[in-house]
Order: C-alpha cells, then structure tokens, then sequence
C-alpha cells in the first residue's frame, strides 16, 4: 500500500479543488445546509449539481465508460470524494444511495438490461434511488423484515411498510428488500427488487427529523405490482446483495473531511475569541482536546484508504467498512462534545440569530451526530460484524 499520490493524483486533486471552488453555488453555500437538511429549494441545486457533475463523468468517476462513467480509479473516486466533502457540495445522501451503494450493486448482480436501463441515467444524475430497507418492528435486525413480495403471473404483488426512508418523497426508484418466502430461515427468503415509486399502491409520508426538515418517510406498499424483470439476482437470494450494498454503503469518506473543516473552523473560533479575558486558544485543555480530534480524522482518513485500497485489487470492503463506519460514527460524537464546550451556552442557538457562532453549524452538529450511529446499521450491529467476520469470534 502506497501512502502518497501519484503526480497524476494530486493533478486531479488540483483540477478537482479549481472546479469546485468555481462551480460550488453560491446559494448553496448561504443555506449552510447539514446532512439531513433539506427543502424544495436546495433539492433544486442538488439536482441540478448532480446534472452538471454527470455532464463531466464525475458524477460515477469509476463506472465503465458504457454506464456513463469515466473508468477512471478508485483513488480518484477517493480524492474526489474527500475534496467534496471538504468544501460541502450539494451532493449528497441522493448521491451516496444512487451512485455509491445501489448502482454498484446492480453492475454486479443485475442483468444487461437493467444495467442499461439505470446505470447511464443515473450517472447522468437523472434518477434516484431510495432504499427500501427499514420496517417498524425490525429494529436493525433486517433480515427481520415482512414486507412480502408473491410471485402472481409474470411478477410479483408487493405488501409492506418500510419506514426511516431517506428521499422516498423525491426518488424515482426504491431499491426494496421484500420477503418472497415465509418458510425457509430469515435470511434465505429475501429478494431485491428496483420498484418505480410512481408505482399505484405507494404512499409516502413525510416524518420530521429533529433538525425541523423532511428527509425520511414512512413508505407503504399496498398491492404494488412489480414486473417480473425488476427482480435483481435470483429469487430468495438478496440477502447477499443487500450486504453487498450494505458494505458500499459503510465505506464513506464525508466523515474524516467533516470532522477536519469543523476542526479547522474551532480553531479558527478559539483564535478570534475570548472568554474571561484570554483567548480560548490559550486554553491548554481545549488545544489538547482539538488536536485529539485532528488525529482520529487523520486514523479515520486512513481507515478510509485501506477501503479504498480493497476497492482499487477488485474486492468489496465487509468487516473493514464497518471499523471505519463504528469510529467515525463515534468520532462524531466526540467532535460533538468538544464543539458544545468551546462555543458554551451559544451553542444552542441556530443559524439565523446574530449571536450564533459558526452560523448555528455547532447545533446542528449536535442534532445530526446521533444518526451517524444508528444509519445503515447501527453501531452495535457493526461490532458484532467486526467480532464475527473480522476477528473470526463465535456468534454466541
């Protein structure tokens, strides 16, 4: 494993930083929005970011030129990636499902048609993908899940409800975990799916997270008649491309980047500001705490690398993403708490007001962090993923 870039590499980096530093709207930016924020307006800029990302290839940096991408490395898609975060695009969660964990899913279990059906449009970012994983009563156990798919003529009759749905009520497709047999042991009856959500028979409801915005929902499938040649993979055997899925999807490298530039504006605060009568960077506890958290972004960033490298020699991370999906979900967390001390009882006021620090970024810092560990699995589900797979312990 090599721990520099190429010249080439850090070329792109370059270009990547000029374009982004040109193109990022500036409207975008006077929204200050965090993940899981997210209205009609800033929906508009996303999508219209993602188009002009498509427009370049960069949108699906890896794919094959056939599906719309570039073929370019994973490296690339690394650097890409990280500069992004750094900067805060509009691209987002809407890109991570669709690019970053479906799509790829597809190019390997689905079929030629499929494959030209979806994979050009969205790399292209024309279409969305939602995931239908979650339901009440499953908790993160999701081979637990009952909505049911039957085999009725030439497809199948869908009934269920999926809940904590990311973008439901703006994705075109749903990438939907369904039950197509009852009787055989949880995790060999699942099937995977690509629904149209224009489909009759779904209904979104809206759920407010904690920081006031629509970005999950409650999906219900009544009767939703699904062709037969939407069934990705063989019947009864989606568990495996759910963890396939589920393994991109723990991969992320938005965390080390995150942590890095709300590290850098702490400091850039302490620097500026006083508390009885001496600058909070004078405070040997405070410097302490901020380069503790300069350190784990740089482990996570690294944890991030070796990701990278498996991708690059062909291999799909398992028990590796979810160490770096278990530290940077903890990583937060901490970043949390230091962020609360320093900026004090102002913390709790939001952007809008003159007397927010940082523009309110460190409430909704504090209101976002807690999703980080319960999203794609939470923390516990991953240990148990490290202790099982990574360090080959007994399940009891």
């Amino acid at each position: 494993m090599r721990f520099q870039f190429t010249p080439e590499q850090e070329q792109f980096r370059l270009e990547v930083r000029k374009v982004l530093e040109k193109e990022v709207p500036l409207r975008w930016k006077e929204l200050g929005y965090q993940i899981w924020e997210e209205t009609d307006e800033s929906w508009a800029i996303t999508k219209e970011w993602n188009r002009k990302l498509g427009q370049k290839g960069w949108l699906a940096l890896t794919w094959p030129p056939e599906y719309g991408g570039l073929g370019r490395s994973q490296v690339e898609q690394f650097i890409l990636d990280e500069e992004m975060a750094a900067i805060g695009t509009p691209t987002g969660i809407e890109t991570a499902i669709t690019i970053g964990w479906v799509c790829p899913t597809i190019m390997i279990y689905g079929t030629g048609e499929q494959k030209q059906q979806y994979l050009p449009p969205a790399a292209r970012g024309e279409i969305t993908f939602c995931l239908g994983y979650s339901e009440p009563n499953a908790g993160s156990d999701l081979a637990a899940l009952r909505t049911t798919a039957v085999e009725e003529g030439d497809g199948f009759l869908v009934n269920g409800q999926k809940v904590w749905t990311s973008i439901a009520h703006r994705a075109d497709y749903c990438w939907l975990a369904a039950r197509t047999d009852p009787e055989v042991p949880k995790h060999k009856g699942i099937s995977m799916f690509i629904v149209d959500m224009k489909t009759p028979g779904i209904t979104v409801r809206p759920l407010i997270n904690m920081t006031g915005f629509h970005s999950f929902n409650e999906v219900f499938f009544d009767n939703v008649r699904v062709p037969g040649k939407n069934l990705v993979g063989q019947k009864n055997r989606g568990w495996y491309q759910l963890a396939t899925a589920l393994d991109f999807e723990r991969s992320g490298v938005g965390t080390p980047a995150r942590v890095k530039r709300m590290v850098e504006k702490l400091v850039q605060y302490c620097k500026e500001t006083k508390r009885d009568g001496r600058l909070l960077a004078d405070d040997s506890g405070i410097r302490r705490r901020l380069a503790q958290l300069s350190v784990e972004a740089e482990v996570l960033r690294i944890l991030c690398y070796r990701i990278t490298w498996l991708q690059t020699k062909g291999k799909v991370p398992n028990y590796e993403a979810s160490v770096s999906k278990v530290f940077g979900a903890e990583l937060l967390g901490r970043l949390t708490d230091v962020t609360m001390h320093i900026l004090g009882p102002f913390s709790q006021i939001d952007r809008g007001s003159k007397w927010a620090p940082l523009q309110g970024e460190g409430l909704r810092l504090f209101l976002t962090s807690p999703s980080m560990g319960i999203g794609g699995g939470t923390n516990e589900i991953q240990k148990s993923i490290i202790a099982t797979r990574g360090l080959g312990l007994p399940r009891k």
